[in-house]
């Protein structure tokens, strides 16, 4: 255990009803148990809050991960007391927690939840909070250990984070103190570190935890293990053996309600600087020397710091926006059809850039980063296509149907793994077909794989920050992309339309097409 765990509580001897995920790998008897503490959440309103992390405060400690001496705390605008901030935070667990509703869990949290009114600019709103803070520390026995969850708009961060320092909530002298931030980290390079130096002037590095909800996913992580535990894929991960790698998040929706955030930000800042550069580094990454959060970072900000977007910008990128049709069955507009979303709009709802690694292991080897709303399917992957043999002793009316060989991780909505080889058609005549072999997590295993929130919160009380991206990481991924969001403005034209339930405009076919290849149709 770590030095922040408690005791197991006493509800834990039910937990072996409920298959635990969250175990420490290095005792499967035991669980990993968060240590008495506070979680306060900025924005509850949110449907973050509501759909998301409400819920998996519940699941965590549904499955006895969460000991008595826990507490939650809301801060809001409305006019709330804690009996209803507590009816709010109950039916969003009853709506979307993962796990069955226990009523004895239930008052074991409810126990614990405050609510704290007021504007993030009011300063007697932080010293009721700072107040109900010392009471909980009293009377729940949460030890000075407070983490503050800041689900709300990036433009707010400043004043909350200066509200937290000004009133000594960032002070470890007694307990811990942890912030957490949602994406986005910026909307480039310069606001990165502007909103570094914002962070940093209230809470020191190792108190910043920046929350990338992919990098939770047990595929994701399950990317680590099939790389570094395997003696037959490490050898194979390479520019000898790795013709190009896609990586892929599409979305089979348009943007919703989101326009006031979408325009303006569009699908490069949204989906490619933080998720897809997060999997090109755990993709590329080299080995090492352990799973300890240093060393992974370091391995992390190497190949980033490697890597660079193709100078080729009129050749090897693309952007797109949806135009109105049907799509899965229904008639849908298109993105400038979109309530709140100008006429004039110039931000893409489709992506895809190449990313080249000025490194030894993967130089000439091309990674295509893509992501789009109204696609076919929603699905994550990441695919390493392996280059084809240079002699084939098999007559081309045998191998006609033959594709090359592939290593795809699927991370959502079905996580696992799918190779894809070559195998002969039953029959008297040698025919040589693609196969593919599967692996899926729902089946493979018992533990049914945590949601992601339930990861991250939990690693957050922990203290455990392998998942979390450093500065360095976030600024390297921005310097990746800036060149082409330059590129992208300085040409002053609305993006190339595309059909919704499409895999995306003319130009992202083309930019492969150039280079020998073919987009993976998932």
């Amino acid at each position: 255990m770590t030095p922040d765990s408690a005791a197991a509580p006493a509800s834990q001897a039910t937990d072996d009803a409920y298959t635990n995920p969250l175990r420490d790998p290095r005792d499967r008897r035991l669980p990993r148990i968060a240590g008495p503490s506070v979680l306060v959440m900025f924005g509850v309103t949110g449907d973050l809050a509501r759909k998301k992390l409400m819920p998996a405060v519940y699941d965590l400690a549904n499955r006895g991960l969460l000991p008595p001496g826990f507490a939650f705390v809301g801060f809001a605008r409305r006019d709330w007391e804690d009996q209803d901030f507590a009816e709010v935070v109950g039916e969003a667990v009853r709506q979307h927690a993962r796990t069955p509703f226990r009523e004895e869990v239930w008052q074991q949290l409810l126990s614990g939840i405050r609510f704290v009114q007021g504007e993030f600019t009011d300063d007697e709103a932080f010293a009721r909070l700072k107040a109900t803070l010392d009471d909980l520390d009293r009377t729940q026995g949460t030890g000075g250990n407070h983490a503050f969850y800041l689900s709300v708009p990036p433009k707010f961060f400043d004043v909350v984070l200066e509200q937290l320092k000004h009133h000594g909530m960032a002070d470890q002298q007694h307990g811990w103190k942890r912030v957490i931030i949602e994406k986005p980290f910026g909307h480039d390079l310069a606001s990165a570190k502007q909103l570094e130096k914002v962070v940093s002037a209230s809470f020191t590095e190792d108190q910043v935890f920046r929350i990338d909800h992919y990098l939770g996913k047990e595929t994701v992580q399950n990317l680590l293990a099939l790389r570094f535990a395997n003696t037959m894929f490490e050898p194979l991960w390479n520019n000898n053996f790795i013709s190009h790698v896609q990586i892929t998040m599409a979305e089979d929706i348009g943007i919703g309600g989101r326009a006031g955030y979408y325009d303006g930000v569009g699908a490069a800042r949204d989906v490619i600087q933080n998720h897809l550069l997060q999997l090109f580094a755990l993709t590329a990454m080299e080995e090492p020397t352990g799973m300890g959060a240093s060393v992974l970072r370091a391995e992390k900000e190497k190949v980033l710091e490697a890597a660079s977007a193709t100078r080729k910008f009129d050749l090897h990128t693309a952007r797109g926006i949806y135009a109105g049709g049907w799509s899965g069955g229904e008639l849908v507009k298109g993105y400038l059809e979109e309530d709140g979303i100008p006429e004039t709009s110039t931000t893409e709802t489709y992506a895809a850039i190449r990313v080249d690694v000025h490194n030894r292991r993967w130089a000439g080897v091309p990674f295509y980063l893509r992501t789009g709303k109204r696609m076919p399917s929603r699905v994550t992957e990441v695919a390493l296509q392996f280059k084809t043999l240079p002699f084939v002793p098999f007559n081309a009316h045998d191998t006609a149907t033959l594709g090359g060989n592939s290593l795809v991780l699927r991370i959502q909505p079905e996580e696992g793994v799918t190779l894809r080889f070559g195998a002969k058609v039953p029959g008297t005549q040698m025919e040589v077909r693609d196969v593919n072999m599967d692996f899926d997590y729902g089946s493979s295993f018992t533990e049914s794989s945590p949601e992601a929130y339930e990861r991250l919160i939990l690693d957050v009380l922990l203290g455990d920050p392998p998942l979390f991206p450093r500065s360095k990481e976030v600024e390297e991924s921005w310097r990746i992309l800036d060149p082409v969001l330059d590129y992208w403005e300085g040409t002053g034209t609305q993006p190339e339309t595309y059909r919704p339930g499409t895999w995306g405009p003319k130009s992202a076919r083309d930019m492969l097409a150039r280079d020998g290849f073919t987009w993976r149709r998932p």
